[in-house]
């Protein structure tokens, strides 16, 4: 038990770790704390690519439809390969595993540097080495999904996750910022070189965790055996089976409209690469409120109920986005977008994280991953087809009523999620 402060005593950094009953419980432990440092930094790197290589692309091209196809390349590798990612996340150490996706994720950002600084930067460039990040991806997020809890337990699990999702956006915020200004100041390919420095934080981190090292456990039966050991498991219980749902279909045609916002901000709201990250900016502000919100929430019954006003508040917040023209609107609208994003998929992530056991735990990731990511490219390449033919604010909207529906009927078909803790 905790010793009480007295007034005598001094106050050192040991005394002013979170208690467990703060937001920010799960930075108690030394190796979350070093992951989240590391994560915060490589995200926001991230984030400064993405601008700058939806923004490139654009200017190459200036093709909505080709800003879905980059989006399709970046994630129909994670449909093909997310299940055996996760097998292999059951199988082999996952922060060994980590270091070797974020090693190749670095290296991709430097050879996009490299062909950007040479001006030889093409759109099968990008294409390309969009689709090789896809292939990192689908063992990576099921790698760090599952890997939380070795850092801080089942009782610090949901606000780690929690606190994951904060983290992820306020990279939100710093990388899209920064990078809409550097973009438009020193070009793209600065951007993706810091990026790609930026990958260091998180493998240092990781190589500096005292992680307990477990002998690794060969699973019994053929490697198709135990991934349809994971999907049998998932379809026998409602509630997984219809949070995988909710993830699958806010996907593909909820967070969609991303794919052509450089197109949305240049055509309808008239603004530069600046205004751009500002968009994406402002929904990030509104994912980490989201996200802050649910790291400070207790008691039981609260979070099916917050999953339902997500999953009908975001696209009604997205219709109104879409024929919005007036930029200060547009801003306060996203920052409604970031917090319907962000409390729809940290409830669905948390709620599957707590209801998986431990040696299945890579494989539901794994599901969960191609839910989130890996059936998104045909919702990019959809969006970015239908706004060549009829333009961006209807196939937004369009998209947006199909995300409303679905998260309806899902709901009504398995009532229980309403009443998930």
């Amino acid at each position: 038990m905790e010793e009480p402060i007295s007034q005598e005593q001094p106050v050192t950094p040991e005394l002013l770790i979170p208690d467990r009953g703060s937001p920010f419980a799960a930075l108690r432990h030394r190796n979350y704390q070093l992951y989240f440092g590391g994560q915060l930094i490589s995200n926001a790197g991230t984030w400064m690519q993405i601008i700058a290589q939806g923004w490139l692309v654009y200017q190459i091209t200036h093709s909505d439809l080709t800003l879905g196809i980059v989006g399709f390349a970046s994630a129909i590798p994670t449909l093909l390969i997310s299940s055996w990612g996760g097998l292999i996340v059951d199988w082999v150490p996952k922060r060994t595993l980590l270091i070797l996706t974020q090693t190749g994720a670095m290296l991709l950002a430097f050879i996009l540097a490299a062909l950007a600084f040479t001006n030889e930067v093409k759109e099968w460039h990008i294409i390309l080495l969009a689709a090789g990040l896809g292939v990192v991806n689908s063992f990576d997020a099921p790698g760090r999904q599952a890997f939380v809890v070795d850092m801080v337990g089942r009782e610090d699990l949901p606000n780690a996750i929690a606190l994951n999702s904060m983290m992820f956006n306020s990279a939100r915020i710093i990388g899209p910022a920064m990078g809409g200004l550097l973009l438009a100041v020193i070009g793209p390919a600065w951007c993706f070189t810091i990026n790609g420095i930026s990958f260091f934080a998180v493998i240092l981190g990781l190589w500096a965790m005292r992680i307990e090292l477990n002998e690794t456990k060969w699973l019994s039966g053929s490697p198709w055996k135990q991934l349809t050991t994971g999907l049998n498991y998932v379809i026998g219980q409602p509630e997984l089976h219809g949070l995988l749902l909710l993830a699958l279909f806010f996907s593909v045609f909820g967070i969609s409209y991303s794919t052509i916002l450089p197109a949305f901000v240049e055509q309808i709201l008239k603004q530069d690469a600046a205004g751009y990250g500002w968009i994406t900016a402002a929904t990030g502000v509104g994912a980490v409120s989201g996200a802050f919100l649910i790291a400070n929430q207790h008691g039981p019954g609260w979070r099916g109920k917050w999953l339902m006003v997500a999953g009908f508040g975001f696209p009604v917040a997205l219709t109104i986005f879409s024929f919005t023209t007036i930029f200060p609107i547009s801003l306060i609208l996203a920052v409604g977008l970031g917090v319907g994003f962000m409390v729809e998929f940290t409830i669905i992530n948390t709620l599957l994280q707590t209801r998986v056991e431990d040696q299945l735990r890579g494989r539901v990731m794994g599901l969960y991953t191609i839910t989130f990511f890996g059936f998104a490219p045909f919702g990019n390449l959809a969006i970015g087809i239908l706004s060549d033919r009829i333009g961006l604010s209807y196939a937004m909207t369009i998209f947006a009523v199909i995300a409303l529906l679905s998260s309806w009927i899902i709901i009504q078909k398995i009532p229980q999620i309403k009443r998930l803790p």
